[in-house]
């Protein structure tokens, strides 16, 4: 089978690394890739967003799947582009249709499935720039601290949390009026604040089946004990400890059933990952958001324990067979921590040189942002590289991951000491 990924960070590399595994796999082709995926993939050096150019790669390259990392291509539609041509409308890809990618593509789309189906969730209001001073008005009900939330798409970044009533309001002026976040903030969502611990929930559906996978929680601030700005994330473990039989139940029947069963009965066509963002409240889950494909680096730590073959898994996804598949977990904790660029989330250099892989042992290395230079593997991006470690408890791994992080170098280069810190 010849299989084309799309994206460019570590959840891409790592979806490569798991699938090079499997003996049914021919070919793997990554777009536009990473140099972690060009030691084990064939790059194509094409946007994820190029829907033309990725379709005369599906037909030069004999692809038989597609499997979409990032959510942009998703939330604009590529599975539809694909499904209706009839040139590429064979091809399987693993990722929602557009109408179901509105999940993550819109915040008050998801917030409206929510409540259309009870699915436990923070009080909400959302507000344009014409009902600004309803806006503000809405903030006045509200206890702190205040949370705001761009509807659109902000690289996860168009979540505010803001402790002061006046700043907050500045923010949803500066979202709503000054387009703070571009489009993305033409409407704001304005929540309850929802005081617990948060936790990843990651489950594949077929369009009639699901299988959850392991559960994991991501570290998503910059500075030490979550302190500082938001970023794509600094590291995650899985399975998540405080996680017990009684509250995974909860979750199952009060969040990823009515979750699945929703997408069928909202006519939603949906054949991939569904990412649900929970907080623990007291002893109660909520969902905070959705997404419609695999978080990123929870999927440094979920896909490595996964024994199963994944092109039979994927297979399973494209034929609505999810059922007849056997998902094994690896047992032990994986631990990852990520590598950023200095000055990240903010402005920070690109092309700085990385060393050290060659040190690293007993360790996975995945990478998120980086490039090839005349043979030289490069930074290219905020997140760098991903370390994950596999062990009997978090503490094991995580010691492996932090002692391996030590071997590498690039300029400037930052990670979180604290990685599992509350756990």
């Amino acid at each position: 089978m010849n299989i084309l990924i799309l994206g460019s960070g570590g959840r891409e590399h790592t979806l490569a690394w798991k699938l090079a595994q499997s003996p049914r796999l021919n070919n793997l082709y990554v777009a536009p890739g990473n140099a972690g995926t060009a030691e084990i993939a064939k790059n194509i050096p094409i946007g994820v967003n190029n829907f033309e150019a990725i379709k005369d790669s599906l037909l030069k390259n004999d692809i038989n799947m597609v499997i979409v990392g990032p959510e942009d291509p998703l939330v604009n539609g590529i599975h539809d582009f694909l499904l209706n041509d009839p040139q590429t409308s064979h091809i399987p890809v693993i990722g929602p249709q557009k109408a179901a990618a509105e999940l993550e593509g819109s915040k008050e789309f998801a917030k409206k499935f929510m409540m259309r189906h009870g699915i436990p969730t923070a009080a909400y209001e959302s507000f344009t720039g014409n009902t600004l001073e309803k806006g503000f008005a809405f903030l006045e009900t509200l206890k702190p601290p205040y949370v705001l939330k761009a509807d659109g798409l902000a690289a996860g970044k168009g979540v505010l949390i803001l402790d002061d009533l006046e700043e907050a309001k500045k923010e949803l002026a500066s979202m709503l009026v000054a387009s703070k976040f571009g489009k993305a903030s033409a409407t704001v969502v304005i929540e309850e604040f929802l005081a617990g611990i948060e936790l990843s929930c990651f489950v594949l559906v077929d369009g009639a089946n699901y299988k959850v996978l392991p559960m994991a929680k991501d570290y998503k601030r910059i500075g030490e004990g979550d302190t500082g700005l938001n970023t794509g994330g600094m590291g995650a473990v899985s399975p998540v400890p405080f996680v017990n039989k009684e509250f995974l139940n909860k979750i199952h029947e009060r969040v990823i059933k009515p979750t699945v069963e929703g997408l069928k009965k909202d006519n939603l066509p949906y054949r991939g990952f569904v990412f649900i963002g929970l907080i623990k409240v007291g002893n109660d889950p909520f969902v905070i958001e959705y997404n419609v494909r695999l978080g990123d680096p929870e999927t440094e730590v979920v896909i490595p324990r996964i024994t199963t073959d994944m092109v039979t898994v994927f297979e399973a996804v494209a034929n609505q067979t999810l059922d007849m598949v056997d998902l094994k977990i690896d047992e032990r904790t994986a631990a990852t921590v990520m590598t950023v660029s200095g000055g990240y989330p903010e402005s920070y250099e690109k092309g700085k040189e990385i060393t050290g892989f060659e040190e690293i042992k007993d360790s996975l290395v995945f990478h998120a942002g980086t490039d090839l230079k005349k043979d030289k593997v490069v930074t290219n991006g905020g997140r760098v590289i991903a370390i994950t470690s596999l062990d009997e408890n978090f503490r094991e791994a995580l010691k492996k991951s932090y002692q391996n992080i030590e071997k590498l170098h690039f300029d400037r280069m930052y990670y979180r000491k604290d990685i599992g810190f509350d756990l």
